[in-house]
């Protein structure tokens, strides 16, 4: 992991470095002075994120904690898309000697790109799953709704969540599950904007459960499971437990638990004639899913990579990166 990390820092510095030079290029006719006011605001916003993420347990100004990571957040894909779209450029270039302004058509399809992204940001969809089970169900079957990685914090605020608890609400679930991450980077801002005041309104008459993700973990896991037992969601932490219906829910502990429960140990006193769901965040082991019988397991944590071509590497690190797939008789979303 840190060794990713590492690889993944030097890669978007490099990637700055050679923005900025571009960048330098264009402003060949400024003077001294205001090179140098650029240069420092343009280094500040490329490493804002950091700045966000080492002071993110500090109670600071909201609009300042907001600011650094909202600008950090999307200069790290800016980046990005900014890079390839300055190498076409360049590359052009060469066999188009004439073509001018290079930098300006790859800033404008850069900001394109990054508004296109943020529309569907801002536009979630809900996906609707219909998965029959050959085992018995009290009632005419079970209404869903599954929800992860929604990475509560400077991101997304109080405001963003009520469009979410909306979402889900209209659904009518009869159940609600969340796998992981509802906890972004810390806790502050939860309690700084009363998000709690908003998940109190989320309405599943057979209860909301949650198990961690690493994303609680990085939040500190104290601190985020001192958060989630303050609300009405159930928290499952390598723990079953069975619904009034008769499904039998599994909630496993996030991998960054080195010592949590392996999936044989916590399936001991399952009743394998009866449906089992198993919640864990992060997808590996799938081909155990199926061997230990279980019934539906939902997981996050992947984004789908997020964004391309990052996708690429997700679908080659998990065996399943998104979407729905049935492995044998288990259903995997």
């Amino acid at each position: 992991m840190r060794i990713f990390f590492l690889i993944f820092l030097l890669a978007y510095v490099g990637g700055n470095v050679y923005i900025f030079i571009r960048t330098l290029q264009m402003l060949s006719g400024f003077s001294l002075a205001m090179k140098i006011l650029l240069s420092v605001i343009y280094w500040l916003v490329a490493f804002s994120l950091v700045i966000a993420m080492l002071t993110r347990h500090i109670d600071m100004p909201v609009i300042l904690s907001k600011s650094m990571f909202h600008i950090g957040s999307v200069w790290l894909v800016f980046t990005l898309y900014m890079i390839f779209a300055l190498l076409i450029a360049d590359v052009t270039k060469i066999f188009v000697p004439s073509l001018n302004h290079g930098f300006y058509y790859a800033l404008g399809a850069t900001c394109c790109l990054l508004l296109y992204g943020y529309y569907n940001y801002r536009h979630p969809q809900v996906n609707k799953i219909d998965v029959s089970l050959d085992k018995p169900i009290e009632g005419n079957g079970i209404n869903i709704v599954a929800v992860s990685d929604v990475h509560l914090g400077y991101g997304t605020g109080k405001a963003m969540l009520k469009e979410y608890v909306d979402m889900i609400n209209a659904q009518h679930p009869d159940l609600i599950l969340i796998s992981g991450d509802l906890i972004d980077n810390s806790v502050v801002p939860l309690y700084t904007e009363n998000m709690a005041e908003e998940l109190a309104n989320l309405k599943a008459p057979m209860g909301i459960y949650m198990v961690l993700g690493n994303h609680e973990y990085i939040s500190g896991i104290d601190e985020s499971i001192r958060y989630i037992k303050s609300t009405q969601i159930q928290l499952l932490r390598d723990s079953v437990v069975t619904l009034p219906n008769g499904i039998q829910l599994i909630g496993r502990d996030d991998r960054h638990n080195r010592k949590r429960h392996s999936l044989q140990e916590l399936m001991v006193n399952i009743d394998k004639s009866k449906p089992i769901i198993l919640l864990d965040h992060q997808p590996f082991d799938l081909e155990k899913t199926e061997a230990a019988g279980i019934d539906l397991q939902f997981s996050g944590h992947t984004h789908h990579g997020q964004i391309w071509p990052i996708n690429w590497v997700t679908d080659y690190i998990f065996e399943q990166s998104h979407g729905y797939r049935q492995w044998g008789n288990s259903h995997v979303y």
